[in-house]
């Protein structure tokens, strides 16, 4: 009677804490160089070296540029932050993939393409989009500097055990009709909160007929809807997905390996703490309208009007639209934007720049709209040249840039100015999450695409008939 989240937690505890959390042994750490300078210098103090270093995977992201990577990074707080790690993982001996090198990109990208996210794992970061590599079936979540200090000196952490959550989507999508979307429409009726304190397994038609890079989309959000992390049971996408990667079990230890991951899943009498069920014929292509990404709506649909409100929100919700210089009632699609971005550890996978260059195929850019394409890795940079989906791009006024985070958050160059609205396939709209005073309306690849072309919110549907 036991969940999936239980059977590979379980197989991970060290040992229970009476009456307080759980000592968790950790099978991989990602650093990068935001959340990892205080780490280090803790270890230092102590004395400390990492118990584990070989299980310690390490690369900038947040604060790289997203051109000219060759040359010196031009910030010096970015600047600082990026030699700092670099220097770290030097002294401690940590695999180090750094701006430039092959392997470097968004650490949530890098992870899974390489294998070295794999089914079965407890896997952790100073990042809360760790939740990513739940896709693969494995126990993912984000943690604080002091944690990540504590893993790197003990590859354990000390861990409150979530209560468990399964949200079932039957049928299929409709064309169109994305992760992205779905976890959109998810967070719109769960709210930003619906998920505190729960870890969440997906489950049900819809979720089992995602891509391996879909699936990894909809965890990757989960954190959104304040869940500790989400998870999908590995299946013969996940092994498909796996197989061959660099860092994947190889000969008789690959046939061990996924004997084991076929093991993982909930048992049919197991008990969730809580449980949702939806239906995908309900979702169309979402966009938001607000400051959090549970203030959606159907790409069709209009803004709520206040009396839809709760009351005890509706000072956040007009807040919120003064923001976004909205009103009540309002319907967006064709409203005029002025930046797109295609990327970030949500949707900058090959499989999103694939469904981007579906829709400008054939077309062109809107003269005046800005956008940046933003693959996740120097992988995803090496396919999308290989698949010729760069001359595709590039015959539609479109430019690439180099890996990175980019724009998700105004943390390097790519900034969104103040008052633009930008059409994002990133998994944050907060106010100033994009520069300060931008406006951010989250949207999948499809979305961004559409409304490249035509210069304002456009439905997909009507280019992909």
């Amino acid at each position: 009677m036991r969940t999936l989240f239980d059977k590979i937690w379980d197989s991970h505890v060290v040992q229970n804490v009476t009456d307080g959390p759980a000592q968790l042994y950790i099978d991989r750490l990602y650093c990068h160089e935001v959340t990892s300078p205080q780490a280090f210098d803790g270890l230092r103090r102590r004395g400390l070296r990492c118990f584990r270093p070989q299980n310690i995977f390490c690369m900038p992201d947040h604060n790289i540029p997203t051109h000219d990577q060759d040359k010196p990074i031009a910030d010096p707080v970015s600047r600082k932050q990026v030699e700092t790690l670099k220097s770290n993982t030097a002294e401690f001996g940590l695999s180090y993939y750094g701006v430039m090198h092959p392997d470097n990109g968004i650490i949530h990208v890098v992870g899974p393409e390489k294998g070295l996210s794999l089914p079965g794992m407890t896997i952790v970061c100073g990042d809360s989009h760790t939740s990513t590599h739940g896709a693969m079936g494995a126990i993912a979540f984000g943690i604080g500097t002091s944690e990540v200090e504590m893993v790197m000196a003990s590859q354990c952490v000390l861990q409150q055990k979530p209560k468990t959550m399964r949200i079932t989507v039957d049928g299929k999508l409709a064309q169109g009709v994305t992760a992205k979307d779905l976890a959109l429409y998810l967070m719109a009726q769960l709210t930003t909160s619906g998920a505190t304190g729960y870890f969440v397994e997906y489950a049900g038609e819809a979720v089992r007929s995602l891509s391996m890079e879909g699936r990894l989309t909809l965890c990757n959000l989960s954190i959104e809807m304040g869940a500790r992390g989400g998870i999908v049971a590995p299946d013969d996408v996940t092994i498909d997905y796996v197989r061959g990667k660099d860092y994947a079990p190889k000969g008789e230890a690959w046939d061990e390996a996924v004997a084991y991951w076929r093991t993982l899943r909930s048992d049919d009498d197991a008990v969730f703490d809580k449980e949702y069920r939806f239906c995908a014929a309900d979702i169309e292509p979402r966009i938001t309208y607000g400051t959090n990404p549970g203030m959606g709506i159907g790409i069709s649909e209009s803004i709520p009007t206040l009396d839809k409100i709760d009351k005890d929100s509706r000072v956040s919700f007009e807040k919120s639209l003064d923001y976004m210089d909205f009103t009540p009632g309002q319907q967006l699609l064709g409203h005029k934007i002025d930046y797109v971005f295609l990327g970030a550890c949500t949707n900058g996978r090959i499989e999103d720049f694939r469904a981007f260059a579906s829709v400008v195929r054939g077309r062109r850019k809107h003269a005046d709209v800005v956008a940046w394409l933003v693959p996740g890795s120097w992988s995803v940079m090496r396919q999308i040249k290989a698949e010729g989906i760069d001359k595709t791009l590039a015959d539609a006024g479109f430019e690439i840039r180099q890996p990175g985070c980019s724009v998700c958050l105004a943390m390097n160059d790519d900034q969104i100015p103040e008052g633009k609205y930008c059409v994002s396939t990133s998994n944050r709209n907060f106010e100033g999450r994009q520069g300060r005073e931008a406006r951010t309306i989250l949207a999948s690849p499809l979305v961004a695409a559409a409304s490249a072309i035509a210069g304002c919110i456009s439905d997909p549907r009507e280019l992909l008939q």
